[in-house]
């Protein structure tokens, strides 16, 4: 079970179109943050105009397809994304 959802969790992140991971990137200040892909997906479904305005990128092709495995790593990334909708800052910093 463990290697499925490692596989499952790969295809969604390497998936050009995961709307979770697009979302991670998203230029747009007041952007939603929790469960924004998942947002972004059934925005796209419903019909939504404008999801590069909303949410700083566009909709994946075929959100209907991307919706259970956004939900899945929005999940997955719930607690950083509360800790980044509260403000709270991890203070790590790279390079040497």
């Amino acid at each position: 079970m463990n290697k499925a959802l490692s596989v499952l969790l790969l295809a969604c992140v390497l998936l050009p179109g995961c709307a979770s991971v697009s979302t991670l990137n998203a230029a747009k200040a007041d952007a939603p943050v929790i469960y924004a892909g998942t947002r972004l997906d059934w925005y796209a479904i419903n019909g939504g105009c404008c999801p590069t305005e909303r949410f700083g990128t566009s909709a994946p092709a075929y959100p209907s397809v991307d919706l259970p495995f956004s939900a899945l790593l929005d999940t997955l990334l719930l607690p950083f994304a509360v800790a980044a909708e509260l403000g709270v800052t991890l203070g790590v910093s790279g390079g040497l």
